[in-house]
């Protein structure tokens, strides 16, 4: 039996930007191997598989490497996806039970908001060698670490734009990935962002939800505001708005679908 596979750009409005993520809505709970295998195939950043529940959605996100515990950009593209088929009314609120536990998502306009838990700093012992694999003219104001992360602050935003990290050192660093982060040049920003996971399989990933669950209280504290709004300055480029409430962050983002496809 064929089964039908969404490929959507999350963090955007417009195709061919922000950051794809594959979807695939099962009838029945498929085994870890067939799917870790999908998303392999699929070669994206996370594939997202879906098993209607009691109350909502089983959902679980792959890279073409590993499960991962927590993708906000996979999430978006799932909720997106729901509405877009009618799976969801529009007034209807996507609910999705997780390795994060329960996560949700509404549509506000032209924008979907999801909520999700907050990732705060936490002790680590920072690699000596961290610094050097960013590259030769990193310039660094703060390092931390939360439980997925390392949050690398810089100087500049153009540092964080011109960052050509050493990605066979960086993949052997302990950690999910490693996120370069800085104040924005521009009025219409807050902060800008870069993220690198190569030790789960994707060398930079495009826009990451899960990565704002950092750099939202992070940037919050500096900024003295609850909400933010983010651009991570991958080539493709996206937009996150961030609201911090307490121990939960809501993550707003627009999405596009660009494929629909039958895996036979």
């Amino acid at each position: 039996m064929s089964q039908t596979i969404y490929q959507v750009d999350s963090f955007t409005n417009k195709p061919f930007a922000g950051n794809p993520a594959a979807v695939c809505i099962l009838p029945q709970e498929r085994d870890e191997r067939w799917m870790q295998d999908i998303a392999r195939e699929m070669n994206l950043s996370e594939t997202a598989f879906l098993v209607r529940a009691r109350d909502g959605y089983n959902l679980r996100w792959f890279t073409p490497a590993a499960e991962v515990a927590l993708c906000g950009h996979a999430t978006l593209a799932s909720a997106h996806i729901l509405w877009e088929t009618g799976e969801l009314g529009p007034r209807e609120q996507a609910r999705f039970h997780t390795l994060s536990g329960l996560l949700t998502a509404d549509r506000r306009g032209d924008w979907y908001e999801m909520d999700f838990p907050v990732k705060p700093e936490t002790p680590v012992e920072i690699p000596a060698d961290l610094v050097e694999t960013l590259g030769a003219n990193v310039q660094v104001r703060n390092i931390v670490a939360n439980q997925f992360d390392f949050l690398v602050e810089v100087t500049s935003e153009s540092i964080v734009r011109a960052m050509q990290p050493d990605i066979t050192r960086l993949s052997k660093i302990p950690v999910r990935g490693v996120i370069v982060t800085s104040r924005s040049d521009s009025r219409d920003y807050d902060f800008v962002s870069r993220f690198f996971a190569p030790a789960v399989g994707v060398n930079e990933d495009p826009v990451t939800g899960s990565a704002h669950c950092f750099l939202s209280p992070y940037w919050s504290e500096r900024l003295g505001r609850n909400e933010l709004v983010g651009y991570q300055a991958s080539p493709r480029g996206g937009v996150v708005k961030v609201r911090l409430d307490g121990d939960r962050v809501h993550l707003g983002g627009q999405a596009v679908t660009v494929l629909r496809g039958e895996l036979l």
